[in-house]
């Protein structure tokens, strides 16, 4: 999620959340080539669906001499333009945006800061979303391609200091206290909605009045599920149990379980959480102080919105993270609530009438995607997630239960979830400078972890809630903001998404700043205008081949400029069609095998607003062997190897979209057909300032009314339909 580059200094910038000061190693070096068989897909983009069986399976690839498919589009040129830019022969179109009305009693959206119920009506920095096939009766059809529900992630809102400007009639109050019922239309914009959307004479729309459609908010009552359900760390006064919590908040990215049901991640919540000045003492300053400093909440923290100041009820002081009351387990006040969040959360997108389960045993961080690895009958499910934090880690679970391709149709979902989500093995990755890795498993069997000095662990469920602590005494490898990743459906290996590194550097000083190794081999000088950025502004994509003993990894992309060095900035060789920066939404076609990379960027966007591209990825270790020279202060020289994956061709990677001014381009959700596919384009003119809410004409962005959609000209997030117009498949 971007922050406001002009943002003042008491604002809560999520991306910067530096909490991690432990001594693990940072991501090491590749020292050797080391080339696998080929194994791409194989022929046009248009046909490759055949070879993927499925929603998870895969079957063997073509002949080791084949050339890899190719992209059938004209690249997309980069753009400062306020629009949509989709090839020619596609259209794009706005489905659904902030403030539509998805429930009863919802009016049209009038769009100039006077409209409320907003629990009822679409919210707001859409983000990621999965699609749910419908049949003619409105029941779960895998194979269905003109009606379905889309599920989609309403992570945050567009603020400057305090208020969510653009759904207030006066930009809203910037000061504290915040009045409530700005604090109440502010709460409702954020969770996840489900509506149902259809094709009808050639054209996509959503339905307004659907009895599918429903909205979960910060204040949806959800169930505790797996190894922390029950725990003393998540007793509240609304929850003395410990088995219920209010919410999902700052939901990203998504997953799609193999039994059909919605998976939502709850990634920079920390920041809506205040704490006391003298929260430590009052806490005797045992052990939940080292959790919540290592989780970004030091005291005397303040909140993002202050929704903490909109009242004495408990749905304004569960934002108070502080002891104050005098129980000794916290069932008298919020001093646990933040447990609550940080979870992987389970959601059956069919049934409205089902209560939302956070998925415990995937543990509590910066919750990004939740990816599953190949799906085979009497084996573990398997599911890979990263911890979106400057300096934190990335994760796989594996489940205790072997999987019963029976369970993929049966009628109670959620009961499917409980049997492969609430027990397992929870690991997190050690990277090797060899070019391998290992899982470590995050039990208090481990030494390290029952031992560990900064927080004594005594049971799984400690590990569950405060998952970040028991990797660092494991020595997890350090990564930089682990964003997306998604499984490609032709050979099973993960990709993760980096998305940037402001902080490398040749001759790191002080304790923020990292070296240069390996696989972090750039530090560059990028001009924005006259503005200097230092490190890797511009992120890498790291892929990864599991295996029974670990994985094996490499780079597949480094984000450039096309003109930047060759030898030093731009590794991976990317034209004018090509060139993007700070990768950040991932997935994977699993009809055609695209890989789709979504930026959210601030470091070329003096040359180009955000953007997608499809890539027909190769292999771990289909590239070779550079080495960067660097000169250091003292004139000494200074050589760093890494190994890149193969150069693209023109025909395997390209812009296919590029979108209006100060937005993020997030998610995506295909039909089963390969020929419609939805993104949504997140917080467009987010660089507005509040003071000039009431002047169209000093918008950033007044998309996507001056696309024709809804009415007013403040900005307003997105999801988009896009076709091809011949009716083919999208990158054919």
């Amino acid at each position: 999620m971007t922050q406001r580059a002009d943002a003042p200094q008491a604002a809560v910038d999520f991306n910067n959340e530096d909490s991690n000061t432990s001594a693990n190693p940072t991501f090491e070096a590749v020292l050797s080539a080391r080339l696998s068989r080929r194994g791409m897909l194989r022929g046009s983009v248009g046909t490759v669906g055949a070879t993927v069986l499925g929603s998870f399976g895969v079957t063997a690839c073509g002949g080791s001499d084949d050339e890899p498919a190719k992209l059938g589009f004209g690249a997309v040129s980069k753009s400062l333009a306020d629009v949509v830019s989709v090839p020619a022969g596609y259209t794009a179109s706005v489905l659904y945006a902030l403030g539509d009305p998805i429930l009863a009693g919802a009016s049209a959206y009038k769009n100039d800061g006077t409209d409320t119920d907003f629990d009822k009506r679409g919210g707001d920095h859409h983000d990621g979303m999965e699609w749910f096939g419908l049949s003619a009766d409105g029941k779960r059809s895998d194979n269905s391609t003109d009606r379905g529900l889309l599920a989609i992630n309403h992570e945050a809102t567009t603020d400057e200091r305090l208020s969510s400007y653009f759904i207030h009639a006066n930009g809203g109050t910037s000061t504290l206290p915040r009045p409530a019922s700005e604090v109440d239309k502010e709460v409702a914009l954020h969770g996840i909605a489900v509506i149902e959307v259809a094709r009808m004479a050639g054209k996509w729309a959503y339905s307004t009045n659907s009895a599918l459609n429903f909205r979960l908010t910060p204040l949806s009552a959800m169930e505790i599920s797996g190894p922390a359900r029950g725990s003393a760390d998540l007793v509240t006064k609304y929850s003395p149990t410990g088995t219920l919590t209010r919410g999902t908040l700052n939901n990203c990215g998504t997953g799609k379980t193999p039994w059909g049901t919605f998976l939502t991640g709850e990634e920079n919540w920390f920041g809506y959480f205040t704490r006391g000045a003298a929260d430590d003492a009052a806490r005797s300053s045992d052990k939940s102080v080292a959790s919540l400093n290592r989780y970004g909440r030091t005291q005397g923290a303040a909140s993002r919105h202050g929704w903490e100041t909109g009242g004495s009820a408990d749905q304004y002081q569960r934002w108070n993270n502080s002891k104050t009351g005098s129980s000794a387990n916290g069932s008298d006040d919020y001093r646990n609530e933040m447990n609550g969040m940080g979870y992987i959360v389970e959601i059956d997108a069919y049934d409205k009438s089902r209560m939302a389960k956070k998925r415990t045993g995937l543990g509590r961080f910066a919750h990004e995607s939740a990816a599953f690895g190949q799906v085979t009958a009497g084996q573990p499910l398997t599911v890979y997630m990263g911890d979106d934090s400057r300096g934190e880690y990335i994760y796989k679970f594996v489940s205790t239960a072997l999987w019963n391709a029976a369970d993929a149709n049966a009628a109670d979902r959620l009961a499917v979830g409980d049997k492969y989500l609430d027990s397992g093995k929870l690991y997190v990755a050690k990277f090797n400078s060899d070019g391998t890795g290992q899982w470590v498993e995050l039990t208090v069997a481990n030494s390290a972890i029952a031992n560990y000095s900064a927080f004594r662990f005594t049971n799984a469920a400690e590990i569950a809630v405060h998952t970040r602590l028991a990797a660092d005494a494991v020595g997890a490898t350090k990564m930089d903001r682990p964003e997306w990743n998604a499984v490609n459906p032709v050979n099973g290996e993960i990709y993760f998404t980096l998305t940037n590194n402001s902080n490398r550097r040749l001759e790191p000083s002080g304790s923020s700043q990292m070296g240069l190794d390996a696989a972090n081999p750039r530090a560059y000088t990028d001009m924005k205008g006259t503005t200097r950025q230092d490190g890797n502004s511009h992120g890498h994509v790291v892929r990864m081949k599991d295996g029974t003993s670990g994985f094996s990894w490499d780079v597949y992309l480094f984000g450039a400029e096309a003109g930047a060095d060759k030898a030093t900035v731009n590794l991976s060789s990317l034209t004018d069609d090509q060139d993007f920066s700070s990768p950040d939404g991932l997935a994977f076609s699993k009809s055609t095998g695209i890989c789709w990379i979504q930026t959210d960027d601030g470091a070329y966007t003096d040359v180009t607003n955000c953007m997608m591209l499809a890539a027909v990825p190769g292999q771990v270790g289909d590239g070779g062997k550079k080495t960067l020279a660097y000169t250091k202060a003292d004139g000494s020289k200074v050589d760093v190897s890494t190994y890149v994956g193969k150069t693209p061709t023109p025909e395997t990677l390209k812009r296919f979209l590029v979108g209006p001014k100060g937005c993020e381009i997030t998610g995506l959700a295909e039909t089963p057909d390969g020929k419609t596919i939805f993104v949504n384009i997140q917080h467009p003119g987010e660089s507005t300032g509040m003071a000039n809410v009431a002047d169209p004409t000093k918008y950033q962005s007044q998309w996507p009314s001056n696309a024709g959609y809804g009415a007013g000209k403040r900005p307003r997030s997105a999801t988009i339909v896009i076709t091809k117009n011949d009716g083919g498949v999208i990158g054919s």
